[in-house]
């Protein structure tokens, strides 16, 4: 299994954060697979479009496991923050969320939020 130390990266640690700030913590495998992709989604918008067929498969590579296990795991985390940290992730999604969203659909609040950071439009 790929080591799971943190990523110091000025990025990464913003996607830390974010994690964080929504009740998620890195005792979950899904913290790590979130976040990484998340990482890419920002590096590449265009992955958001294809996440089963690019981005889950990337992450999957990435930590030596499958595309499947990648989106489980995702799912997992954005079940966590949806139960504690609803109000923050709704204020990431700029609007109410009256389901818990889907996996694609939470990486891409997140990146969406740490999109325009990532170029100075805060």
């Amino acid at each position: 299994m790929k080591n799971m130390i943190f990523d110091t990266s000025a990025e990464m640690t913003d996607i830390y954060d974010l994690l964080l700030r929504l009740g998620v913590t890195a005792n979950y495998i899904g913290f790590f697979h979130t976040a990484f992709a998340v990482h890419l989604a920002i590096q590449e918008p265009e992955r958001l479009l294809l996440v089963t067929k690019c981005l889950y498969p990337e992450v999957a590579g990435q930590y030596q496991t499958n595309w499947s296990c990648v989106e489980r795991n995702i799912r997992m985390i954005a079940e966590i923050a949806w139960n504690r940290g609803r109000p923050f992730l709704e204020e990431l999604a700029r609007h109410p969320l009256m389901n818990r969203p889907k996996a694609s659909e939470f990486l891409a609040i997140l990146a969406a939020y740490l999109l325009p950071r990532q170029y100075g439009d805060t």
